[in-house]
């Protein structure tokens, strides 16, 4: 039961993350760069393995592990500036 818990735990933090970097990467970029769907296989079939981002079609694509970063990186600068001003 504590793995259930565990693993839906996890699938949300992800998502939250996954989800705030790619607003982020559109708010920074001015819609220039855009994320890669969540379903979605388009790094695997045209990215490099391992990149955290590639072009198709002449536009810039995140991949999801580089959402997952730009996320993460949100969140730790937030909390790092407010406990900063605090």
């Amino acid at each position: 039961m504590e793995s259930v818990f565990n693993l839906l735990a996890w699938s949300f933090v992800e998502l939250l993350l996954v989800g705030t970097g790619r607003a982020v990467v559109r708010l920074l970029t001015l819609g220039r760069w855009r994320g890669e769907q969540f379903a979605g296989d388009e790094s695997r079939i045209y990215g490099p393995a391992g990149a955290l981002s590639f072009r198709r079609d002449g536009q810039r694509v995140i991949t999801k592990s580089g959402l997952f970063a730009a996320g993460l990186l949100f969140y730790l600068v937030t909390v790092t500036t407010l406990f900063g001003l605090l």
